[in-house]
């Protein structure tokens, strides 16, 4: 277990400097590096800060037990030092003889990883897609030049896979793995889904050259349209995927034939993923501005949403579900990440509300100063965060681990070459890595150990760590934003 480095460290090694959140126990070191930290210590509640169950929820996953933070008869401590933590646990203050999960959330997500970064490769095409297998031993990323590599995380970052994308239409748009690591679907501008065998001896994988891609029709009638967003149930036998033609199409794998479409929006669907393990509620998200819920046990009967979720004034890009069926998160071209329970859901929106009084495109132009505070009169969100850049493409969201961090921070890529990360609860930046040169479309951090790899359009995949390999990291880079025509 990586919590283990805890018992064998110093503490004076054991990198305080490397979160905003330690320095409120006293050990920030000053130390320099190549990302930026936040450094500012708000003991009051900020402005923001988000005063909703969700926040008590998040508080149970990763907060000590009472007793450790416990400093006088009625006044608690938060954050509780690292030290703190393991001499309280020697003696056995908690009464439970060990840390708790929500006791181990506590320390480690403390240590954001943020050192670094380290190479993992380097393309000449753009990245789109990078993203870890559920349990952090395979990595994917897809690339503008047809190229998918999935790589073995635990045997030095070998390729296991090197998959050329079949009918490539400008990028691969979006892929995910099976529940079982066994199959990879991708997507692109094309109305086709392919799967591939992950778990083929092969290592080139070529469409229906070294290996077969079958296909997964999704339309027979209509080829005019493009795949923005694909996801495997947690099961495994269903595909859901969001695209250009503004619909939901759900794929039976077993069946081998497209089980439900849903006239979903009023425009592109941008992202769509299953709300729990249940598979029954799919949520999806749409230039039309729009997050919608879609119960599919009530779907056929009403042919509508079971609600729909307003407050963005711009297109959604990308959705992250907490997977507990109540929460989720999204991104949008408004420049914010908003935060939902689907409890506040209405059952239509409402009409004529946001009128631009201005011309903007989000593949070409810097977002519009004037619109930077204007706020949606019937917002449903229950928490935003700003400081991150939406442009050029559809940039992507997530809660950060639930087994290491109890789902306490929220990330982001950004198109200012910059990762964001923000405390969920008080909606505070904590971290920004940079590194990469141009627009950050997407960025994963392991399920388990406080490792994140980030992919940019400037063809780099690195990972940032802590407390890092040994190995020197790589010098920084000037940033330089491409300001060209781009989806």
């Amino acid at each position: 277990m990586y919590f283990d480095f805890l018992h064998s460290e110093s503490i004076e090694d054991m990198g305080y400097s490397l979160s905003k959140l330690e320095v409120e126990t006293g050990h920030f070191d000053g130390s320099s590096s190549n990302h930026g930290v936040a450094s500012s210590v708000h003991r009051d509640r900020p402005a923001n800060y988000l005063d909703h169950e969700i926040s008590q929820l998040t508080k149970l996953r990763s907060g000590p037990h009472e007793n450790l933070s416990r400093i006088l008869p009625g006044k608690k401590e938060l954050p509780v030092s690292t030290f703190k933590m393991l001499s309280a646990r020697e003696a056995n203050i908690s009464g439970r003889g060990r840390f708790s999960k929500a006791d181990c959330c506590h320390v480690l997500s403390k240590y954001l990883p943020v050192s670094g970064p380290w190479i993992v490769d380097q393309m000449e095409t753009r990245a789109y897609v990078s993203q870890f297998s559920a349990d952090g031993s395979l990595f994917v990323a897809a690339f503008q030049g047809s190229h998918i590599r999935i790589y073995n995380v635990e045997r030095g970052w070998k390729v296991h896979k090197n998959i050329h994308a079949k009918s490539l239409r400008w990028t691969v748009t979006d892929t995910s793995l099976s529940p079982d690591q066994r199959h990879l679907v991708y997507a692109t501008m094309s109305p086709i889904v392919h799967i591939v065998d992950v778990g083929s001896a092969a290592t080139e994988s070529v469409a229906n050259i070294t290996e077969i891609h079958d296909g997964l029709l999704l339309s027979a009638d209509n080829d005019d349209f493009g795949i923005f967003s694909v996801k495997f149930s947690t099961e495994g036998r269903e595909v859901v995927a969001g695209s250009s033609d503004d619909a939901i199409y759900v794929y039976d794998l077993e069946a081998n034939k497209l089980s439900l479409r849903i006239s979903a929006h009023n425009s592109d669907v941008n992202s769509v993923c299953f709300a729990d393990e249940s598979g029954h509620l799919i949520y999806s998200g749409s230039d039309d501005n729009l997050c919608k819920v879609w119960d599919r046990r009530c779907f056929r009967a009403k042919e509508k949403p079971a609600g729909v979720l307003m407050g963005h004034l711009e297109g959604v890009t990308f959705l992250d579900s907490r997977g507990d069926g109540r929460y989720f998160i999204s991104n949008s071209k408004d420049q914010s990440i908003k935060l939902w329970d689907i409890r506040k859901m209405s059952s239509h929106a409402a009409r004529n509300i946001w009128f631009r009084n201005y011309e903007w495109d989000y593949r070409w132009m810097d977002y519009p100063a004037q619109a930077r505070d204007v706020k949606h009169p019937y917002d449903q969100s229950i928490s935003t965060y700003k400081g991150h850049s939406v442009l050029r493409t559809l940039i992507r969201c997530y809660f950060s681990p639930e087994y290491s961090t109890g789902q306490r921070y929220i990330y982001t890529g950004s198109h200012d070459a910059c990762i964001y990360i923000y405390d969920l609860v008080s909606g505070e930046q904590v971290a920004k890595l940079q590194h990469h040169r141009s627009t950050i479309r997407d960025c994963s951090w392991h399920p388990t150990y406080p490792m994140l790899v980030s992919s940019s359009w400037d063809g780099d995949v690195v990972k940032w760590e802590f407390p890092g390999n040994g190995e020197a990291p790589l010098p920084p880079k000037r940033k330089q934003i491409r300001r060209r025509h781009f989806f």
